[in-house]
């Protein structure tokens, strides 16, 4: 066709590649320092979708919050967020990618007056996001694709129950292990070794003694 009209035909140019060194997201300092959030999406057994809003702690890589439904506009997010500062607290920054529901004046105006900074990923560079982006994959992989939920009432329960244990009992690759500042140890059971968490919202205490496969919870 190009040829019949006696046109040229275009070239395509190969993009060019940065040839700047690849840095890894660096690693916060402290508990609550930094959180990353995104959704994921999946469906139910009627075929209707729903989402999950997946909220990381990037240093302890707990998973602070999975707030599940059938929608999850800005002012939802927002709640969740409201609901987390009054059981755990809110990070100096979040994590996050430029998603409609994050990058709306509501989330931008609570951040400020809460003094939380957005963080905002490069479009299209989820590897920016590499924390949530990991739990993610897990989530999917050993939550969603083993569940066939038929109601979003059953998904949020047998969700949350899969956070509780995955924070709980699943390893992590995080840095060692921190005590609660909301807790001290008995004078008995205190040891070098020894570590004391506290699952806030799901209201479980968890002792440590400091030797393989001793676990103690508290309800």
């Amino acid at each position: 066709m190009y040829r019949g009209a006696a046109l040229q035909v275009p070239r395509r140019r190969r993009k060019r590649r940065t040839r700047g060194e690849r840095v890894p997201l660096p690693l916060p300092g402290a508990r609550c320092e930094r959180w990353s959030m995104d959704f994921v999406t999946d469906t139910l057994a009627d075929g209707r979708g729903f989402r999950t809003l997946n909220i990381v702690d990037d240093f302890t890589r707990e998973c602070v919050a999975i707030e599940v439904d059938r929608s999850l506009p800005g002012a939802r997010v927002i709640r969740v967020l409201d609901r987390l500062q009054a059981l755990v607290g809110l990070p100096h920054a979040i994590v996050l990618d430029n998603g409609p529901e994050f990058r709306g004046l509501a989330l931008e105006t609570w951040a400020s007056a809460n003094g939380v900074e957005l963080r905002f990923i490069r479009p299209g560079k989820p590897i920016e996001n590499a924390f949530v982006e990991s739990f993610n994959g897990k989530f999917r992989d050993v939550c969603l694709n083993e569940h066939w939920f038929v109601s979003i009432a059953e998904a949020r329960s047998v969700i949350e129950a899969w956070r509780v244990d995955y924070n709980t009992v699943r390893p992590h690759s995080a840095p060692l292990p921190i005590a609660h500042p909301a807790f001290t140890l008995p004078a008995e059971l205190a040891s070098d070794h020894a570590w004391i968490w506290a699952d806030l919202l799901s209201g479980t205490l968890y002792y440590y003694t400091g030797k393989p496969g001793f676990l103690i919870f508290f309800t």
